[in-house]
């Protein structure tokens, strides 16, 4: 499924020599348009040629409506198209004093490199500044780095701000675009051409401008008729790839892999819980976010997954392996990387790491239990608040899971402790992979 990674496809220096081509192409095609004249790019802050903001706001709306089409067709795999995280204030500040520079210069950086490759002073004069600019930031952004990392969104798109499908939103982003083309070039006639507004017409002259408007509108229409995507959809068009883990069981992990990872210090953990709420409350893992797989598809807690580090291993538990498998496959559909599941689930993490008799017992007939249930009888709900819940570093010293001087017999020995006392060999299989994405830039 598209899109296409060409370091992993081509190898070599195919790819670099591909992004050569294209960036030469997309240089030649900005200075034949006359985006590499500072004039130009700076009429359109008087309204006299609004050139720039059709031809950007043109290449906006083909590419969205393309896009979202194709995904809803599933050719191509939106969640691997890279959206760079949105940091809210400093983005509004960022924008604002690139448009005064834009407004002082004429330039953006992109342009301005298109007019500097043609020797233009100006051009090449505003490339320098950037440079310039460019270093300075770097040299004192550790000064104002909190504001600089605040008000963070991760990848947020319109969407998710405006709980709409993406067709949806896509076709008023289309409508919005052809109504501020008919604006801008009735303010090219009135103010850059000064002819009277009651010689302007509102609809396009030229057939062929009436009919690409026409098939924008018919594109976005059609993304809102299909819809998104749902979960099963999603993890259909990656089962052929992703389902590999399932059978060859690569995407469980042993739980004392698991607890390793858990005290590792170069790695983050996180765990998901798709238990009920009431096993949950009972035990769950230390740190353990609970969330039902019919929540996993929320896109502000996918959202939430997408800013993490990447060295951040993701780990699915429920009781058994069903619940959590069911999880795995719709973090894996929505793209979400390093996910992995607790093999045997919660009755096998505690009968790998036994909690003491005070607190928990099996039952007796565990093997004739239901798929999902409980395979140990909790005396109190205890939450992740005992040594079983978050097995502690050898040496470390220890408190009881339960009340010793009541239960003298009760083991409140942790579980690395007791893994180090019988040390076995077991498979390791958690591989920290980034995430494949596609980036993309500004002219």
């Amino acid at each position: 499924m598209l899109p296409l990674n060409l370091a992993e496809s081509l190898g070599g220096w195919a790819p670099y020599a591909a992004s050569m081509l294209v960036g030469i192409g997309f240089g030649a095609v900005l200075e034949q348009s006359g985006f590499g004249d500072s004039r130009k790019l700076a009429a359109q802050f008087y309204l006299k040629d609004l050139t720039v903001l059709k031809v950007m706001f043109t290449a906006i709306v083909v590419a969205a409506a393309l896009m979202a089409l194709f995904s809803a067709l599933g050719l191509v795999d939106m969640q691997r198209v890279f959206v760079p995280p949105t940091f809210l204030v400093p983005g509004i500040v960022g924008g604002l004093v690139m448009g005064v520079g834009f407004i002082v210069g004429g330039f953006c950086p992109g342009t301005s490199v298109v007019s500097a490759s043609t020797l233009k002073l100006d051009g090449i004069l505003f490339a320098l500044g950037v440079a310039v600019g460019i270093g300075v930031f770097g040299e004192t952004v550790h000064l104002f780095e909190d504001f600089w990392y605040s008000s963070s969104l991760g990848r947020f798109v319109l969407p998710e701000l405006l709980g709409l499908p993406t067709g949806g939103v896509v076709l008023a982003v289309v409508l919005m675009a052809l109504g501020m083309f008919v604006a801008a070039e009735v303010a090219e006639a009135v103010i850059g051409r000064s002819e009277p507004m009651r010689l302007r017409t509102w609809l396009p002259r030229r057939g062929v401008r009436l009919a690409a408007s026409g098939a924008l509108v018919a594109l976005a229409a059609a993304t809102l008729v299909i819809g998104d995507p749902t979960p099963e959809e999603r993890w259909e068009r990656v089962s052929a790839e992703a389902g590999a883990a399932l059978t060859g069981r690569d995407a469980f992990v042993d739980p004392r892999e698991v607890a390793e990872l858990a005290e590792d210090t170069s790695v983050y953990t996180r765990f998901i819980d798709v238990r009920s709420e009431t096993d949950y409350n009972l035990f769950h893992l230390y740190g353990a976010v609970r969330r039902p797989v019919s929540e996993l598809s929320d896109p502000a807690f996918l959202r939430e997954l997408g800013g993490v580090p990447t060295n951040t291993v993701i780990f699915v538990v429920s009781n058994d392996e069903t619940e959590a498998t069911e999880g795995w496959k719709r973090l894996v559909a929505h793209g979400v990387p390093n996910v992995y599941i607790v093999e045997g689930g919660m009755n096998g993490w505690l009968k790998r790491f036994a909690p003491p008799p005070c607190l928990a017992t099996p039952i007796p007939d565990w093997q004739s239990r239901e798929d999902e249930e409980l395979a140990f009888v909790f005396r109190l709900a205890v939450g992740d608040c005992c040594n079983t819940a978050r097995p502690e570093p050898p040496g470390k010293k220890l408190p009881g899971d339960c009340f010793l001087a009541v239960n003298p017999g009760a083991n409140a020995q942790s579980a690395t402790r007791a893994a180090e006392a019988r040390p076995e060999e077991f498979p390791h299989k958690v591989k920290l992979r980034k995430k494949a994405a596609v980036k993309g830039g500004c002219g």
